[in-house]
């Protein structure tokens, strides 16, 4: 049975995104990247994750400055979606904000197994080489 109270913070998370969780959603609503179908603000368990798909389930974590003082308690978040099967993928608010190519090739490479390295971007916006 799920929390209602959960399911009601999570709504209300949905209706008030960061502006980092904000610009990564223009990304991945609507089977725009890789056709994958992301749900913002899931409640899986006692948790809510930023963005899940089901499959190949990666669940994609923008973490603020807040988390650097809660390491344990994300450890212990990352233990238990692993174990529901998830691929938890973590990038901070100033990646997406400033590289969000790079990190919709990160996401596609860990929820795709990729073996070809990812591309990275210089300051001015290119692909390095």
């Amino acid at each position: 049975m799920r929390d209602s109270r959960l399911t009601a913070f999570a709504r209300a998370n949905r209706k008030a995104p960061s502006p980092a969780e904000q610009h990564l959603w223009l990304a991945l609503r609507a089977k725009r990247f890789e056709a994958l179908k992301f749900r913002r603000q899931k409640v899986i368990g006692a948790y809510i994750v930023d963005f899940a798909a089901r499959a190949p389930m990666p669940v994609i974590e923008i973490d603020g400055d807040s988390h650097a003082a809660q390491e344990r308690y994300d450890a212990e978040r990352t233990r238990f979606l692993e174990e529901q099967g998830y691929q938890v993928i973590r990038f901070t608010n100033a990646e997406v904000m400033g590289n969000l190519e790079g990190v919709l090739a990160t996401i596609a490479g860990v929820a795709f197994a990729a073996t070809s390295p990812l591309p990275t971007l210089s300051p001015e916006g290119e692909r390095a080489i």
